[in-house]
């Protein structure tokens, strides 16, 4: 082989080294300091939005903007927000407006859980066609629990019953 081709397949095997180096480093980094939980714009902004797509969206779908689960009226004593009761993110409230929440460690969940007993993409919660909201869990390694049992399926959630995954509660509230 010619001094060139050593001195190149040197360089490449240092550059891979280094790149494994700084990797295991990014690794060991996360671990020790967790994920990096991003800030989102605030709800205000989203309800300042809505109001003029409505406004430019033909009458029909106004109507089917206004009416998320389909039905026109929400149904009477039907929960209305999601509110965090215990763990790190206590007094945490989510509008339920008929779309799917998302529950884990991920910074695109609804809800990020800075919780070591949490995966990625835990657990979901959504409303199926009776305006009745179900939880499942969405194959986590700890488990999601509501009023004490072990999810294995999806599940509706009554009123006021705590959902649990790792340390964090969370409940449907009118």
């Amino acid at each position: 082989m010619s001094e060139l081709t050593l001195t190149v397949m040197r360089l490449g095997f240092l550059a891979v080294l280094w790149l494994f180096v700084i990797v295991a480093v990014q690794v060991i980094r996360s671990d020790l300091f967790g994920t990096r939980v991003t800030q989102r714009g605030s709800r205000r902004d989203a309800a300042r939005q809505q109001p003029a797509a409505r406004q430019a969206a033909p009458p029909q779908q106004r109507q089917q903007a206004a009416a998320p689960n389909g039905g026109g009226r929400q149904r009477r004593g039907a929960p209305t927000k999601l509110v965090v009761s215990e763990g790190t993110l206590t007094g945490t409230t989510v509008a339920l407006q008929g779309q799917t929440i998302t529950l884990g460690r991920a910074h695109d969940s609804t809800i990020v859980l800075d919780d070591d007993y949490a995966s990625s993409r835990h657990a979901r919660i959504y409303p199926d066609r009776d305006g009745q909201w179900i939880v499942e869990d969405l194959g986590s390694t700890n488990g999601t629990y509501l009023d004490r049992n072990r999810l294995t399926t999806p599940t509706p959630i009554p009123l006021g019953a705590p959902i649990r995954i790792g340390k964090t509660v969370i409940e449907l509230r009118k």
